[in-house]
């Protein structure tokens, strides 16, 4: 749709000179998602993958799990005064007979780019709303998700490596799903962190490819409880965050057999739950 980013001019000032010139900012706009019609929630976002985006925020809520839960999305006609369409209003009608659970009650309507769902705080609700509890050893048929910390580590060089936008803009969050040998999937940027991962758990709702049972998602920035939810909604078993992680996200990995490592920084990194798909050993051997 080309808004992703828009110019404006700038004041610049460097080393005492001053001189006007036009910047690349990332856009920010209002999504409004709706559920069969009814208004759900609203999130500021930037503009692109909003069908994506839209059904990850389901997955999130426990809504859809499954591609043929989902019928269609649409956009709807925009709050105008001569109704033409923003492509700001989503609607996601779901398959007939699929039952809706009670997703009102835990959290506010209104998100923003920067905290999400900020309503929604218990480690119950996500309990008992998860459709793929993480198990990356499927019935263990299979061995788990083992990863090398060097492995880890190269991690953020590729994330930021394939990071379009901020490249012109300096002002986006992104959010990037590897395989378990380090091969990267799908990266998404957006303004809010959530809304990244919402995009990559809806591309993967879409594909037919949940749950994400032996994958790795690494964001750039902390690790949240919210961010921490969504993972483990996806059956993701490995959460990486560039920053720190909160002592909620930490529980919930705890609690739900989710990997979470934090401050992946160089070489460095702190491992605050689900130390046994990293392979502490070696990393012992080579300090």
């Amino acid at each position: 749709m080309g808004r992703v980013t828009e110019r404006r001019k700038v004041i610049r000032i460097r080393d005492g000179a001053v001189s006007a010139r036009p910047d690349t900012l990332v856009a920010e706009e209002p999504l409004e998602i709706r559920l069969n019609g009814k208004p759900l929630a609203i999130t500021m976002r930037t503009p692109g993958d909003d069908f994506a985006l839209a059904a990850g925020f389901l997955v999130s809520e426990g809504v859809l799990g499954r591609a043929d839960e989902l019928r269609n999305i649409v956009y709807c006609a925009g709050a105008t005064v001569d109704g033409s369409n923003t492509y700001n209003i989503v609607d996601v009608r779901t398959a007939p007979g699929l039952v809706m659970p009670d997703i009102t009650l835990e959290r506010n309507v209104y998100t923003t780019s920067s905290c999400g769902l900020c309503g929604k705080a218990s480690l119950d609700a996500v309990r008992t709303t998860a459709r793929w509890p993480i198990d990356d050893t499927h019935g263990d048929t299979t061995p788990p998700v083992r990863l090398e910390p060097e492995l880890l580590a190269s991690l953020p060089d590729r994330l930021r490596a394939a990071q379009r936008v901020f490249d012109r803009t300096g002002g986006l969050h992104a959010a990037a799903l590897f395989t378990e040998d380090g091969e990267l999937v799908d990266i998404r940027e957006d303004v809010g962190r959530h809304n990244a991962v919402d995009k990559l758990i809806g591309r993967a709702l879409q594909n037919g490819t949940l749950p994400l049972s032996r994958t790795v998602l690494l964001v750039s920035g902390r690790a949240s409880f919210e961010l921490a939810q969504k993972a483990v909604m996806a059956g993701i078993p490995v959460l990486a965050a560039v920053s720190a992680p909160s002592s909620l996200a930490v529980d919930l990995a705890a609690e739900s057999n989710l990997t979470l490592v934090g401050f992946l920084r160089g070489a460095s990194m702190n491992v605050y739950a689900g130390e046994h798909r990293i392979a502490l050993q070696a990393a012992a051997a080579q300090g």
